[in-house]
């Protein structure tokens, strides 16, 4: 895996690594991302920050101990959790001397040209004035995220929206394997592919935990959709030390996902 020249870097964490799989928002991860935000933002580089874990969050503190299958609920759980959330991103910035902003947004948003057009304006203005973005799919009026998977594709089309040049993807897992490393001992990481490759879906089958909805597939799709604005991808591990770091060092982390051409 070779450094590549980045500026512009969107980083989506999944529910299971901010909620530490659902036991209440992880603080000490939370603070570790946003220290490395803030060395890689004195070195030049603009990042927004795309975080799940609203519902997981809403849960903990409405006590619940299964994900309710009801959309209503669910979005109930999404408006408490939010709250909790974004405290947490603003103090875990405030640490580093860093500003942060709340944005929530849809796909109905981006698809509506003059509304996407105002996303990109707003999301641009913050980047210039040093503001770390926190990104969040709207929950409480719509229901894509709840019913269909992750902020996987939400964190693409910001990517998309504002010509990013590299996603980043922290999950629980070390990147995509050939397998389920959960289930099959012989599985070995895919270090490098190219998005698009149909035997990269073929390989992420499957879903994701009880508290994270999504799945490796719906990370290969993101990756797929980045494509799109010549934007790489990277995913890797959360637990990993230094990890936002590494992966704009050129390190070899995780899978890296090259666009075309």
């Amino acid at each position: 895996m070779t450094a590549q020249p980045t500026k512009r870097i969107v980083v989506k964490v999944g529910s299971s690594l901010v909620t530490n799989n659902g036991d209440g928002l992880d603080r000490a991860a939370i603070e570790q991302w946003a220290e490395q935000v803030a060395t890689l933002l004195k070195a030049g580089h603009q990042l927004l920050m795309v975080s799940s874990g609203a519902i997981a969050e809403g849960m903990q503190r409405l006590a619940w101990r299964e994900r309710p299958t009801a959309i209503h609920q669910l979005q109930a759980a999404a408006a408490v959790g939010q709250m909790g959330l974004v405290q947490m991103y603003e103090s875990s910035f405030a640490r580093f001397n860093l500003q942060s902003a709340q944005v929530l947004l849809t796909n109905a948003d981006l698809d509506h040209p003059e509304r996407r057009a105002n996303a990109k304006a707003t999301l641009d203005t913050l980047l210039g004035l040093g503001v770390v973005p926190v990104i969040n799919e709207n929950d409480t009026v719509v229901t894509d995220e709840i019913k269909f998977g992750d902020n996987d594709h939400l964190a693409a089309l910001v990517v998309n929206l504002i010509h990013a040049d590299l996603l980043i993807i922290l999950t629980d897992q070390g990147g995509l394997f050939t397998a389920d490393p959960r289930q099959d001992q012989a599985a070995t990481l895919v270090t490098e592919a190219s998005a698009g490759d149909p035997l990269l879906e073929k390989m992420a089958g499957g879903v994701g935990s009880a508290i994270s909805k999504g799945g490796m597939l719906t990370k290969i799709l993101a990756a797929k959709t980045a494509a799109q604005t010549g934007a790489s991808t990277v995913i890797a591990s959360g637990h990993e030390p230094q990890v936002l770091n590494q992966i704009v060092a050129g390190l070899p982390i995780g899978t890296l996902i090259k666009a075309a051409g």
